[in-house]
């Protein structure tokens, strides 16, 4: 179940319908899951800011870098542009090119894109290589195609599946976990989504309750239960239909770094953990005298606050889903991941009474 099914309730603001990066209108993920024989424990995640031809309608966009030891490939030209033109893709390290090719190639073989003769596609990764054969490079063309096409709204697919088969966290199994928030239209009604793709190590924390200690599976133990216990990394998509420029975008990214830390997460060092930040509200052209300009309507940095609250608590329980939906994992070379034990940490979160917090809130926030 996911968390908040067993009353896990993190966070003042509401969540969207799904509780998913799709509650933003026009957001489209899709999953191409490998599980084959004894081995193989891998997959690609794709994530489609709108369903049309994104090198022709691009969407403003940013990148932070919390640690930067990953290979997030199309991150620079977004730096430097405030833009995106592809779906954004999400796989295991040594896949990252294929991925990318892969990618290349879809995005040229759409109509209207017969004359490009550069693409920036964005593809990040997280490293699955104790569950997964990592050096057999499996993520073929074929894969990240039907990911893309197999793209919808609505509920999204969790725990072991497409980028997040093989990923470990905090401990436990990994994988992909979403959650969103809606802001009260007295603060302007937005909806902030938030995907991620969880392998990274630290100290599991749920709504403030120590389970790492309680369940004596966290980082810097003496003999950790998991190899590079405090290794991995994090990918984070934030999406959002606030109208944001690239700059407010990548101080939303940067808030995001905090919901992982209240997860028990601290970047160590070879936690490569990202955030790709997106608003699907885009610039509208329009001509001036022969002159091509964009228009847009765009929140001033006062009213980013409430945005800033929306993806730290969307982010928090997006990773927290990701473990409430993974399972137990048996993979290459006979390695073994645990799952969290859901029984156990439920009576661990009534000890420390984290469970159903927002039976008081006031009724606006419900």
């Amino acid at each position: 179940m996911r968390a908040r099914e067993a009353g896990v309730e993190i966070g003042v603001l509401k969540p969207g319908k799904w509780n998913a990066i799709t509650d933003v209108v026009g957001v489209l993920v899709g999953h191409e899951t490998l599980i084959e024989g004894d081995s193989i424990r891998t997959g690609v995640t794709i994530i489609l800011p709108h369903g049309g031809n994104l090198f022709q309608d691009k969407v403003p966009a940013a990148i932070y870098a919390a640690n930067a030891f990953g290979k997030l490939a199309g991150s620079t030209q977004v730096e430097e542009l405030g833009e995106i033109e592809s779906p954004v893709a999400l796989t295991s390290t040594l896949n990252v090119p294929r991925v990318a090719d892969a990618l290349i190639s879809y995005m040229l073989s759409l109509p209207g894109n017969e004359e490009v003769r550069s693409i920036n596609v964005v593809v990040g990764e997280t490293n699955d290589g104790y569950l997964n054969d990592i050096r057999g490079r499996h993520v073929a063309e074929a894969h990240v195609w039907r990911a893309i096409e197999n793209a919808r709204s609505g509920p999204v697919q969790e725990g072991n599946v497409g980028a997040g088969t093989g990923t470990r966290c905090l401990g436990f199994k990994g994988g992909i976990g979403t959650a969103s928030r809606v802001l009260p239209k007295s603060l302007g009604g937005y909806t902030v989504g938030v995907l991620v793709q969880t392998n990274f190590g630290g100290i599991l924390e749920i709504n403030g309750a120590p389970l790492g200690r309680e369940l004596g599976r966290f980082s810097m133990l003496r003999h950790l239960p998991y190899p590079d216990g405090d290794e991995g990394s994090c990918m984070i998509v934030v999406a959002t239909d606030a109208p944001l420029t690239s700059r407010n975008l990548k101080r939303l990214a940067k808030r995001a770094m905090l919901g992982l830390a209240r997860t028990g997460g601290y970047s160590s060092n070879g936690s490569g953990d990202y955030v790709i930040a997106f608003s699907t509200q885009r610039p509208g052209r329009i001509s001036d005298g022969g002159r091509r300009l964009l228009e847009q309507r765009v929140l001033p940095n006062d009213a980013m606050s409430p945005l800033f609250l929306a993806v730290v608590e969307a982010t928090e329980e997006a990773i927290i889903n990701s473990l409430f939906m993974a399972e137990t994992m048996e993979g290459y070379r006979g390695h073994r991941t645990e799952a969290l034990p859901i029984d156990n940490t439920l009576k661990i979160l009534e000890k420390y009474r984290t469970l159903h917090q927002n039976k008081k809130l006031p009724s606006w926030l419900k």
